[in-house]
C-alpha cells in the first residue's frame, strides 16, 4: 500500500524533512535567546500542542510543536542539531524523502491524538527519539563518537536512550502517555518486522536444537573395540588396550593380537 501510495504522491515528499526540522529547532532556540521573557513565553506557548486551543481551529499546532527545542543550551542545542541532521540523512538513503516524510507525519499525528485523548501537552523530544530507534533499525552497526571521544555503536545509543526514557516514564506518571504516543509511529512501522524476526529466529533454534539432539549420541564413550564394537558403556567390566596399529582392542577379543610393548626405562 505504501508504494502504490509512494508512486502516487512521491513528489510531493519534501526532500529533508528531519534536516529541515533540526534547523528549525536550532533557528527557534535562537530566537527564543534575542527576545525578552516576556516574548519568549507567548512564543512558546504559541508553538505548543494545546488540545483546547488545537480544537478551536489553531491546526498549525500539530506541528509548530516539533520546533520546540529539547534544550536550551546552545552548545547542546547545536550537537543535537547535528546528530539529528545525520539521522535524517541516513534516513533518506535508507527509506527515501516520501517514507521518511510519511513517518514524520505519523508521528505529529500520534502525539496529537495523544494530546486529545489525554491532554499532556506535545514536545518534538519523543517524535525525535522514534527517529534514533529508526535509524538504529537501519545502521545498527554505525558507529558514533559519544561525547566526540567515545566510540558506540549506534543500536547501543537507542538502548541506551530507551531505557532511560522508560526510567523516566515509570517515574512520571505524566510521562507515560507521550512516551506510548510518541513511539506509537515506531511500533506501526517496525513492530511487525520485529515480531517476525523474533518468531523467526526462535524457529531457527528449535530447529538447531532438534538437529543436534538428534545427531548426538545417546551415550558417551572414550574406548570402543575395533573388531566387535563394544565399548565401556555397553560392558563396564571390559578392559582395553592399545594394539601395535593403534586400534583399541577389549579384553574378550585379544586373544591373538599382542598388546603395544611398554617403553623402555
Amino acid at each position: 500500500m505504501i508504494s502504490r501510495l509512494e508512486a502516487r504522491w512521491g513528489r510531493f515528499a519534501i526532500p529533508g524533512l528531519v534536516q529541515i526540522l533540526a534547523w528549525m529547532q536550532f533557528l527557534t532556540l535562537i530566537l527564543i535567546y534575542v527576545s525578552s521573557p516576556e516574548a519568549q513565553i507567548t512564543f512558546i506557548r504559541f508553538l505548543q500542542l494545546d488540545p483546547d486551543k488545537l480544537m478551536h481551529g489553531e491546526v498549525w499546532r500539530i506541528f509548530s510543536h516539533l520546533f520546540i527545542p529539547r534544550t536550551f543550551s546552545p552548545l547542546l542545542a547545536l550537537i543535537g542539531t547535528l546528530f539529528l541532521v545525520f539521522i535524517g540523512r541516513g534516513l533518506d538513503e535508507a527509506w527515501g524523502p516520501f517514507r521518511v516524510n510519511l513517518y514524520v507525519l505519523g508521528g505529529a499525528l500520534c502525539l496529537t491524538a495523544g494530546a486529545l485523548l489525554t491532554g499532556f501537552q506535545g514536545g518534538g523530544l519523543w517524535l525525535l527519539e522514534s527517529l534514533l530507534f529508526a535509524f538504529a533499525m537501519f545502521y545498527p552497526d554505525r558507529e558514533i563518537l559519544l561525547f566526540f571521544v567515545i566510540p558506540m555503536r549506534i543500536r547501543w545509543v537507542a538502548i541506551l536512550s530507551a531505557i532511560t526514557l522508560i526510567f523516566y516514564a515509570a517515574g512520571e506518571p505524566d510521562l507515560r502517555w507521550p512516551f506510548l504516543f510518541g513511539n506509537l509511529n515506531f511500533l506501526i512501522a517496525f513492530g511487525p518486522a520485529i515480531l517476525h524476526s523474533t518468531r523467526q529466529r526462535a524457529q531457527v533454534m528449535e530447529r538447531r536444537a532438534r538437529f543436534q539432539s538428534a545427531q548426538q549420541p545417546s551415550d558417551t564413550f572414550f574406548h570402543q573395540c575395533a573388531q566387535c564394537g563394544r565399548t565401556e558403556v555397553d560392558d563396564p567390566s571390559l578392559e582395553f588396550r592399545v594394539t601395535d596399529s593403534g586400534d583399541e582392542i577389549c579384553d574378550r577379543c585379544r586373544e591373538g593380537t599382542t598388546p603395544v610393548s611398554p617403553p623402555a626405562p
